[in-house]
């Protein structure tokens, strides 16, 4: 035998209909903010007109979707005037919420509802005159969760007489909700307002209070849950410009660190060369000059790989003025990695510690290789030399632990901040044959400078 269907009692109705509510608020709370253009009329407290109007716009054309389908489909859930029109003048001030209000009024009003009109006019005017008068902090410190602070509100006026302002913005939408309440029993047909199960429930069954009071709350809640959801955004948003903020400053200051390195490391090998060989100095000085001023000329931190080579080849040409025929240097560089975007002053380092610590205690000839090819989309450079090598042990204790020299060190620090802990400076040194370094980085494919 078949089951009759199940009704739904009003008053479960209403309270379905009131999650439903709140769930399309949180929606639409959510969906708005993924957008990059409505995410930055939320970061900033002063907003011209143009941004005002898209935040009505964006908020009132849903909105006013929703008053068709309760008008259309019978479907009240969707229906948001008087939250929707509150929040607005709250957050875009009272022009703002009078357009949405007056959009989300109109098809009531066309439909007969003409109190509908007047009244989201006003919850959009309220919205934005507590706007005016309300510390902007205050407003997004409004949150779902009001209600396990209001003790220390009522605390605060009793022992005070001081208001605080979050009891504002919660008796503003209260207040508003009644006062529809009211209008909706006094005029009945010419304004919605949630009131399924409150109408039809009779004093003797007692459910009118609190029924009233859960219509109270998602009146309040529909206001609240939006300004949490932006409010968060907000905040991870200014957090992810202070981790940029924060990764130029560290960034900055390892390549400012690396300059004077290179250059008293450059004058003391021209000191060596001023009593024995004056002309030889002669000449590296007129070439470190040049340098220098090359280097003062950029002020980016991260240039493509062909100006890292360029770079690297003055710094080199100093050093075959002091090594003579004795430096060799070879490069193999596949000419898809040239446009590769890598941080400035990231190969000179190696370059250096190649001749410092791997070819100037060699006996005989020494060889420097620069390498570069391209593997899944990842970058490889590799600098190897000839020279003397070390033990495993000693590239740890004397090149990348804190404390030890800055060269390598340096680098090592930046590739970890600039592209994660996962990519490192890789060294591979064999005693007696030579050392390799090797730098894996991600190729970005749109140059991303950092002004120093």
């Amino acid at each position: 035998m078949p089951q009759e269907p199940k009704v739904l009692l009003p008053e479960q109705f209403l309270l379905v209909t009131l999650m439903v509510k709140l769930a399309v608020v949180a929606v639409l709370a959510t969906m708005l903010v993924r957008f990059p253009w409505f995410r930055r009329i939320l970061l900033t407290e002063k907003r011209d007109w143009p941004e005002r109007l898209v935040f009505a716009a964006s908020l009132g054309v849903p909105l006013t979707v929703g008053v068709l389908a309760r008008l259309l489909l019978n479907y009240e859930a969707a229906d948001l005037t008087l939250s929707g029109s509150f929040l607005a003048g709250l957050m875009a001030g009272p022009y703002a919420g009078a357009i949405v209000g007056s959009m989300t009024g109109l098809p009531a009003l066309l439909a007969g509802e003409w109190i509908a009109l007047p009244f989201a006019i006003g919850c959009g005017f309220a919205g934005g005159g507590l706007r005016e008068i309300c510390p902007k902090e205050a407003i997004w410190h409004f949150s779902p969760l009001f209600f396990t602070d209001l003790h220390r509100y009522v605390w605060r006026l009793v022992r005070r007489l001081q208001i605080d302002w979050a009891v504002l913005l919660l008796a503003a939408p209260v207040s508003l909700e009644l006062l529809r309440q009211w209008l909706g029993h006094r005029f009945v047909g010419h304004i919605y307002y949630p009131s399924l199960a409150i109408a039809t429930a009779t004093p003797a069954e007692g459910p009118t209070a609190w029924l009233l009071g859960l219509v109270v709350l998602a009146t309040v809640l529909g206001v609240a849950i939006p300004i949490k959801i932006w409010n968060s955004a907000r905040i991870e948003h200014r957090l992810q410009e202070q981790e940029k903020l924060l990764l130029a400053a560290r960034v900055a200051a390892l390549a400012s660190q690396i300059n004077p390195h290179f250059l008293f490391n450059t004058l003391t090998s021209i000191s060596s060369l001023i009593r024995s060989q004056p002309e030889t100095a002669r000449t590296l000085i007129v070439k470190l000059s040049g340098l220098l001023r090359r280097l003062l000329r950029s002020q980016e931190h991260f240039v493509t790989l062909r100006e890292e080579l360029e770079a690297i080849d003055e710094y080199l040409d100093i050093e075959a003025v002091r090594f003579g025929p004795k430096l060799t240097i070879e490069k193999s560089i596949d000419p898809a990695s040239l446009d590769v975007v890598v941080p400035s002053m990231l190969l000179q380092p190696l370059v250096e510690n190649s001749i410092k610590h791997g070819l100037s205690p060699k006996i005989g000839e020494g060889r420097i290789l620069i390498r570069s090819t391209r593997k899944d989309d990842h970058s490889i450079i590799d600098i190897i030399d000839n020279g003397v090598g070390v033990t495993h042990g000693q590239v740890d204790r004397a090149s990348l632990t804190p404390g030890s020299g800055i060269g390598l060190k340096n680098v090592n620090e930046r590739l970890r901040v600039i592209y994660g802990a996962n990519y490192q400076l890789q060294l591979d040194s064999v005693p007696g044959e030579g050392t390799c370094a090797r730098i894996v980085i991600p190729e970005l494919v749109v140059p991303a400078k950092i002004p120093a």
